[in-house]
């Protein structure tokens, strides 16, 4: 018990020793841990106002970024938009002056024949009406008057039914005119309408160059709706592109299945470079040299641009390319045609080498359906022209990957910038809590030195008072 007691005195001793010297040595450890949590606390908040500045930057770049290549975007679709308007006036209105020239015939000889079939009626002799009120007195067959009049109203009959053919076949020739006009009619109708067509045509494309004209002085103005546009459709292309992107690298590795077999027979199937066979790697050689003899093809037929020395080539050098790539690609086919026929013949001997270790009666040569075969060596030839293709989604991921690398970059750095501030903000507070322990495991010093200066205080204005009242 003794060594317990003493133990525990031992420790009172050394506890009361700690804290004076922890009391004689407070201003300095204050000054200490001020100085490690500042130099802490600015130094993160130097970090943190950097990072905002660099995010400040990485945005307005990656803004300018974006709004130069929405602009470049716009500005392809209007000179497509004017070419399509350029072609549609010199296939159909550059003939306009000569079309211009037929109507006015047309409408001449319309005009004459309209003017030569007017229903005009030939007027009557001024003597009708006078011979027409004698023939009209009965007769009474009173001898040469009965005579007469009978002579009278037959002239009068013979008269009106030689009118009646003159105005038959005057109304029959006027009625062959207005046949005769009828194609005249159809021919201005037709005319006219492909006129109304072409003027209806041009001005859709006049309103759809309006829109882009509106989207282009947005996205020159920089305002806020054409960035936001802007971002949604290159994230919107990112993903649809990735997704096309995504389905060529499934069609690639279906192809490379298909000839990696085969290739086992051309170049070895026991050769390795380092840990990979060779026959893979023959096999992906070949199927990269067809991606890019498309490449080349798409970027030859101005279709992609991310070759721009091979888009600004003549037109000469242009098209023998074209030719090359294509040459290439098409043997490139044939040649995976080929090994997808030789795979299926290898496949046949190995089962039927397995069939005859294991003792089963191998299946007759004549029994085997040649579809299997066919249906490889198409697949072999079409897939080499569908991976071709790739460039274009190839194309578009690679320029919204762009943006989409800019947006996390200035999100990283903006999150950054965040954690920077706050770990710069917990210095400060931790430097404060830590200040607080430290007065705390001395805190019966620091209350007596707070009441000391209060009696002292006390004394010194009870003495003052004291004055003032002898003096009083």
């Amino acid at each position: 018990m003794s060594g317990v007691h003493w133990l525990g005195n031992y420790a009172v001793v050394w506890l009361l020793v700690s804290i004076v010297l922890l009391y004689l040595a407070r201003k300095q450890a204050h000054q200490a841990i001020k100085s490690f949590c500042r130099v802490g606390c600015n130094a993160f908040r130097l970090s943190a106002r950097s990072l905002r500045v660099a995010e400040t930057r990485l945005s307005e770049r990656n803004r300018e970024v974006l709004l130069a290549a929405g602009r470049e975007q716009v500005e392809k679709e209007l000179q497509r938009e004017f070419l399509r308007i350029e072609a549609t006036v010199r296939r159909d209105l550059q003939s306009y002056p000569a079309l211009h020239r037929s109507m006015s015939d047309l409408i001449t000889r319309i005009d004459e024949d309209y003017r030569q079939a007017t229903d005009a009626p030939p007027s009557p002799p001024e003597w009708l009406e006078a011979v027409e009120a004698v023939a009209k007195i009965p007769a009474r067959n009173e001898g040469i008057i009965g005579k007469i009049l009978k002579d009278i109203q037959g002239t009068l009959d013979r008269h009106h039914k030689e009118s009646m053919q003159e105005y038959r076949k005057a109304s029959g020739e006027r009625h062959a005119l207005l046949k005769r006009m009828m194609p005249f009619w159809r021919k201005l109708t037709n005319t006219v309408d492909e006129v109304g067509g072409t003027i209806h045509s041009l001005e859709d494309r006049a309103q759809v160059i309006d829109a882009k004209m509106q989207r282009y002085e947005e996205i020159v103005a920089g305002s806020v709706s054409a960035e936001r546009q802007l971002t949604s459709s290159s994230l919107t292309q990112f993903f649809i592109s990735g997704l096309v992107v995504f389905i060529a690298i499934g069609g690639a590795i279906i192809n490379f299945n298909l000839i990696a077999l085969p290739m086992s027979e051309m170049v070895g199937g026991g050769s390795y470079i380092g840990n990979f066979r060779t026959a893979n790697v023959a096999a992906m050689v070949i199927i990269l040299v067809e991606m890019s003899m498309g490449l080349f093809l798409m970027e030859s037929l101005r279709i992609t641009h991310m070759f721009p020395v091979i888009g600004q080539l003549d037109d000469r050098m242009r098209r023998r390319l074209i030719w090359t790539s294509f040459a290439f690609l098409f043997m490139l086919a044939g040649v995976e045609s080929a090994l997808a026929f030789m795979r299926d013949l290898i496949a046949a001997d190995n089962a039927a080498l397995r069939q005859s270790l294991s003792g089963a009666v191998a299946v007759a040569e004549g029994t085997r359906s040649v579809i299997p075969t066919v249906g490889q060596m198409v697949l072999g030839f079409i897939l080499p022209f569908a991976l071709a293709f790739v460039a274009i989604p190839l194309e578009s991921f690679f320029h919204s990957l762009r943006t989409l690398l800019g947006m996390l970059l200035s999100f990283s750095v903006r999150s950054l910038a965040f954690a920077s501030k706050l770990i710069s903000s917990l210095f400060f507070y931790v430097g404060r809590a830590v200040i607080a322990l430290y007065d705390l495991c001395i805190f019966p010093f620091l209350w007596i030195e707070a009441r000391v200066p209060e009696r002292g205080a006390g004394a010194k204005g009870k003495s003052v008072v004291e004055k003032k009242e002898v003096q009083g």
